[in-house]
């Protein structure tokens, strides 16, 4: 421990080199630990990659699109609950061997779930879903009561 004092020969505080240096040693870590997460899964709650998704509605229904690139159907379940819709699924890692040079492997693997809340009304039984292309497209039709009707002014 280290006094240091100022002009006046009064002590002002205590100077502890290994204690400063474990407060800013730990002080980095936190920052770099939210600029640069450890890994995918701090990102994306768990999952090592998370699909893009689209949703939309027009008059008659709400779509979702989700891409899935190296996804086959089989890996894919959708449930709907209440006004929560749920996308799980799982893209698997084929072992690619290559003798000469070196490779890349940048792509992500591994589950992923997205849960999108659905904002209004839909006919649960008639929902139907299209996988086309790496492209995974859920139709909502919505319920009637929640359907958009427009009314005629009449000007007097």
């Amino acid at each position: 421990m280290y006094p240091i004092r100022n002009k006046d020969e009064r002590k002002v505080s205590v100077w502890e080199p290994f204690r400063d240096l474990h407060n800013m040693h730990a002080e980095m870590d936190r920052l770099f630990s939210t600029l640069w997460p450890r890994n995918d899964r701090d990102l994306n709650n768990g999952s090592l990659w998370t699909p893009a998704i689209d949703v939309y509605e027009d008059k008659e229904q709400i779509v979702v699109k989700a891409e899935l690139p190296g996804v086959r159907k089989e890996d894919v379940s959708i449930s709907l609950s209440e006004d929560v819709l749920t996308l799980k699924g799982e893209r698997k890692y084929e072992k690619e061997e290559k003798k000469e040079n070196y490779y890349r492997l940048e792509g992500s693997y591994g589950g992923f779930v997205r849960t999108i809340e659905i904002p209004r009304p839909i006919k649960a039984d008639a929902v139907r879903a299209d996988f086309k292309d790496g492209v995974l497209k859920i139709v909502l039709p919505k319920a009637e009561e929640s359907k958009t009707r427009e009314i005629k002014i009449e000007v007097k």
